[in-house]
């Protein structure tokens, strides 16, 4: 009896041991190919301009009768938002290490059109809405826009709408003003201070939303005419009711539009907001519209539980022009100063990266390093080089594709890749005026065909995807290894999760060693993920034979 009882033991023994040691194999294989977490504070993001990226539904090129002939480069170019799914599903985004689309705003805009001196010129560019309810049919359908949001999170990658609260779109003959209770139409902005920044007009004829306004206000009488002519008028105002009813907000401007901006979310699940023209009205606009993102975006995870990529939270940046990371988080009116990160920002547009780049890597890196990790730590900036608005670009020739992609990729920071910053698209369009020279239609037939951008590509490819599985390249610390050649580690820690990378840049070409400092330790196996090289340790450095100048190092898998 006791030798059975011994035996069976035994067997209980083993079979527990050897269900241990499995179990220990699965954690172990879990922990080594669980997948990389994603950190807004080191995205890879990229920026296009909905109507000039790609033309996915050739049947939408026309809407509300926009015939008029143009400025060059003013009217609809056909892009679409069945276009970005169709370059999605191609992968060019995962193949270029993005994790967040931003897209110009698609809602609904004025019908006809405006000569702004440069021609006739469309609401193209999104940003002269007629109603936020309502997609333009330009852009697509509000199912291509559910279609976008599914397919971008299948593959991991995060939608950022544009908003617009601070203004209309502009007056036309078939497009009339907004009530005036809704919007002032002057005086124009001076921008000399805090009042004559915010309660005006930015340029003549763009009607200002009258934000700080306490007063309540009616439907305008257009937009419920169009809503009963669509059959939607009472699904609407029942939804602006029970709006209303929770949030206990007065029925004033900036809360409808608040509202409609949100419904986005509440509707689709997109994951962040870029807010356009945020100094231009009172900041606490910004702080209660992050509240209701907030809800709505929790409103969404509750009732989409098996649709959440993860527990990051909703996610705002916001452009106020001319906002340099060097003020922190201050911004100068010249008579008042105003914190937007602590009104309703996570993260802001840094105008001044184009000019640091100009500097050496060993004085940006620094810098970025020292800001986000101090005065702005818990925050961050969205870094770019060129945009849809800023006349001066830092390399509008496209003369230094190369360099832009690794000073902006590697910087710490958000990197915004503006569409065509990685396959050289000319800033330079003879025959435009003003920044329409900047929005020219995706140079996808140089990308097919022209070895020079298949090469500009690649780079910034091989940059993009180094940045997307290393959260310490964007949101990590930086160490200087050497100062030259430029050599620095970057190391990111969050919880149990840590990641760490060294990064060698102006390198000799062919054989070439590096210290890797006190980044990795002695014997580990590294892997060069630029040029799929691989190396050991030795005595703190690595040799690398590669005919490239630059080194991104990652721990082998």
């Amino acid at each position: 009896m006791t030798k059975k009882i011994t035996t069976l033991s035994f067997l209980l023994l083993l079979i527990t041991s050897i269900a241990f040691a499995q179990a220990k194999k699965e954690t172990n294989i879990k922990s080594k190919t669980e997948k990389t977490p994603f950190v807004w504070e080191g995205a890879n993001l990229y920026f296009l301009m909905t109507d000039r990226f790609y033309n996915g539904d050739k049947s939408n090129d026309v809407s509300f009768n926009r015939n008029k002939k143009t400025g060059k480069l003013r009217g609809f170019e056909g892009g679409d938002i069945k276009g970005i799914i169709q370059k999605l599903d191609e992968g060019y985004f995962t193949k270029l290490g993005i994790n967040v689309i931003w897209f110009t705003p698609v809602v609904e805009q004025i019908h006809d059109g405006v000569d702004e001196g440069t021609g006739m010129s469309y609401g193209f560019h999104g940003y002269w809405a007629r109603d936020w309810t309502a997609l333009d049919p330009n852009f697509g359908t509000k199912k291509d826009l559910e279609q976008l949001v599914k397919k971008a999170h299948a593959k991991g990658i995060r939608i950022m709408l544009d908003g617009v609260i601070n203004h209309t779109g502009p007056v036309t003959e078939v497009d009339t003003v907004w009530p005036e209770g809704w919007v002032r139409t002057e005086p124009k902005c001076q921008y000399s201070n805090f009042e004559n920044t915010t309660a005006c007009t930015l340029v003549a004829n763009l009607p200002d939303v009258k934000t700080e306004s306490t007063t309540a206000v009616s439907l305008p009488p257009f937009l419920v005419e169009k809503w009963k002519a669509e059959g939607r008028y009472d699904k609407e105002v029942a939804s602006l009711d029970a709006f209303f009813k929770r949030t206990g907000y007065p029925r004033t401007p900036k809360y409808y539009i608040i509202k409609w901006l949100t419904d986005y979310i509440t509707e689709f699940g997109i994951d962040g907001y870029r807010a356009d023209t945020v100094k231009h009205t009172d900041e606490t606009v910004w702080a209660d519209f992050k509240t209701q993102c907030d809800y709505s975006f929790a409103d969404w995870k509750k009732n989409n539980p098996n649709k959440v990529l993860d527990n990051n939270p909703f996610y705002t940046i916001a452009e106020v022009y001319n906002y340099n990371i060097s003020a922190g988080q201050l911004f100068d009116f010249g008579d008042k100063k105003i914190n937007y990160y602590e009104n309703g920002f996570t993260a802001m547009i840094n105008f001044e990266f184009k000019s640091d780049a100009q500097k050496e890597y060993s004085f940006m890196f620094k810098k970025y390093s020292d800001l986000l990790n101090n005065q702005l730590k818990g925050f961050s900036v969205l870094n770019y080089l060129s945009s849809h608005d800023d006349g001066g670009p830092f390399d509008a020739k496209r003369t230094k594709s190369i360099e832009s992609g690794t000073k902006l990729v590697l910087t710490p920071g958000i990197s915004q890749v503006y569409y065509g910053d990685e396959s050289a698209r000319s800033l330079v369009v003879e025959g435009t005026q003003g920044d329409a020279t900047l929005r020219s239609f995706m140079n996808w037939d140089a990308i097919k065909t022209d070895a020079n951008t298949q090469k500009v590509l690649l780079h910034w490819q091989k940059l993009g995807q180094f940045r997307a599985n290393h959260p310490s390249v964007g949101a990590g610390m930086n160490v200087e290894i050497s100062t030259k050649p430029y050599v620095c580690s970057r190391t990111f820690t969050k919880g149990n999760y840590t990641d760490t990378v060294v990064i060698g840049l102006d390198l000799a070409k062919g054989k070439k060693e590096i210290s890797v400092g006190s980044a990795f330790k002695e014997g580990a196996k590294l892997r060069d993920t630029y040029s799929g090289k691989t190396a050991v340790v030795s005595k703190g450095k690595v040799a690398i034979d590669s005919e490239f100048d630059i080194i991104l190092l990652e721990l082998k898998k």
